[in-house]
């Protein structure tokens, strides 16, 4: 089945001409008309004309040798990258019509190494959330379901909900995502797929509608981890354009994956054991422990001491830099606009038709912590705690090679579940978020099932810009696990 295949078959298929880059367009875009109705993962579907004309001119590079590394391969594109004249939302009223005149650094990059993109993936508003329940263009719904529950609709995680719905339900190869605090790990796992977190600056954030600056990065989602790497190659590298952007060299990340984890450290940090952790979660992460250990790494015991003050310093910064980056939504630019018979009017009722309540909630709760008499307060504290967090990273890599933990602290939760209680909601990216604020890199793997028959990931937490290491640990994981290789997913069941 074309649409069940990993980029890495794919590749190999194409090449060995076994199908055709139109065969397989064709079977996505199938796919997509036949489950998106339900799904929701995608807020714009690309012209079938475009796409398989993209595919054809796949398949006469395939026949001239001249094929790049994703030649032909389909993918989905979280709708917070702005695409040369295709419909680029952030799934937010406010921008409901934008169509950007220019491609946004990594789309670019990966259509200069052949992908075809089928379509704009959907999300939280502005990537603001954890259940993609936000958008303004609907939920999206995961395609999993728990075992003998199936009128339940379960939530895919977000942000890059719609993108991870879309790589497990067959509707691409692959799909980029956005992680300002775990919005590609946290999903990842809930929809049982790979999902990784560059080291920030690793890949250019030009062309990304911006949520907090200094915490958004851009990264793969795949259904395995040498996918992530191959992927991760063409995504990545220095953008003039993006003053935070890395001036790195680009290595050959899925070359890593594969080789021996012999002699590895990896440590446990004991903060990730927290109160109220599920037992089957737990048990998880002791099985990936074992597993580990039988390939040769040595299990060391660290401690990161300002883990538990990570949830609540991000719900600080992100929210003041998300306050400061969406002041440019104003209805005088670009975007929506309401008229009114002032200027104060128009900006009082282009924002409040515009934005969603969880987006003026934060932008309010940014702009709170930056006002005079809270700054030092609040967000001067914060970045002083960040810097701790991050020390804690570095201090712990001098230790060991990779961290080993939980992705999220349960598997995908009912659409609704949480959605009157806030702090349970924010509590979802417990685990990733210390990451985020330190900036390292950070991949979702998934290993298992919980006894509902959903699945569960566990994360491997590297040394800034070593996502090499990151990916042969997570090969390991999964070459253990064997799960990336058989999902059996309920949307497809009855579709």
């Amino acid at each position: 089945m074309l649409t069940r295949l990993t980029l890495t078959e794919a590749r190999a298929g194409l090449a060995a001409r076994k199908f055709s880059a139109r065969d397989l367009a064709k079977a996505h875009l199938d796919a997509i008309d036949r489950l998106n109705p339900k799904l929701n993962a995608y807020i714009t579907v690309l012209p079938e004309k475009d796409v398989l004309a993209a595919a054809d001119a796949a398949d006469a590079r395939y026949a001239n040798g001249t094929a790049r590394a994703m030649e032909g391969l389909p993918v989905g594109v979280k709708d917070l990258f702005c695409t040369k004249g295709v419909k680029t939302t952030a799934a937010s009223k406010i921008l409901a019509n934008f169509i950007p005149p220019y491609e946004s650094t990594v789309t670019a990059r990966l259509l200069d190494a052949g992908a075809i993109f089928v379509g704009k993936t959907n999300l939280d508003e502005f990537a603001m959330g954890s259940a993609n329940i936000t958008s303004a263009f609907g939920s999206v719904l995961n395609p999993w379901q728990r075992k003998g529950d199936e009128a339940t609709a379960l939530v895919p995680g977000g942000s890059s909900g719609g993108s991870a719905a879309a790589v497990a339900a067959g509707l691409a190869l692959a799909a980029t995502g956005t992680d300002t605090g775990g919005s590609i790990r946290q999903p990842a796992a809930f929809c049982g797929i790979v999902g990784l977190k560059p080291t920030y600056g690793r890949c250019s954030r030009w062309g990304t509608i911006a949520y907090a600056s200094s915490l958004d990065q851009a990264g793969p989602m795949t259904r395995t981890v040498v996918d992530a790497g191959l992927m991760l190659e063409a995504m990545a590298g220095f953008d003039e354009k993006d003053s935070t952007c890395s001036n790195r060299p680009v290595p050959a990340f899925a070359q890593a994956v594969g080789k021996s984890v012999k002699g590895l450290r990896v440590g446990i940090p004991a903060e990730y054991r927290a109160p109220g952790l599920s037992p089957e979660i737990s048990a998880m992460w002791e099985q990936g422990i074992a597993w580990l250990r039988d390939a040769g790494c040595e299990i060391v015991d660290v401690s990161l001491p300002h883990t538990k003050y990570g949830l609540a310093t991000y719900y600080i910064i992100a929210p003041a830099e998300c306050s400061s980056n969406l002041a440019r939504y104003d209805g005088i630019r670009f975007g929506v606009r309401k008229d009114a018979p002032t200027l104060d009017g128009v900006y009082e009722l282009t924002r409040a038709e515009g934005f969603g309540e969880e987006v003026r909630n934060r932008i309010l709760m940014g702009t709170y912590v930056l006002s005079a008499g809270y700054y030092d307060a609040y967000y001067l504290k914060a970045q002083k705690v960040r810097t701790l967090i991050k020390r804690d990273f570095v201090q712990a890599f001098e230790q060991v090679d990779v961290l080993l933990t939980p992705t999220a602290p349960s598997a995908a939760f009912a659409q609704g579940e949480n959605a009157d209680d806030p702090v349970q909601m924010y509590l979802n990216d417990i685990f990733t978020v210390p990451a985020s604020m330190a900036g390292v890199p950070a991949l979702s793997v998934p290993v298992g099932l919980d006894a509902k028959g959903l699945p569960l990931g566990l994360q491997i937490i590297g040394r800034h810009f070593d996502e090499e290491t990151v990916l042969s640990v997570g090969g390991a994981l999964e070459a253990a696990a064997g799960f990336a290789h058989t999902p059996t997913l309920h949307a497809e069941a009855g579709a």
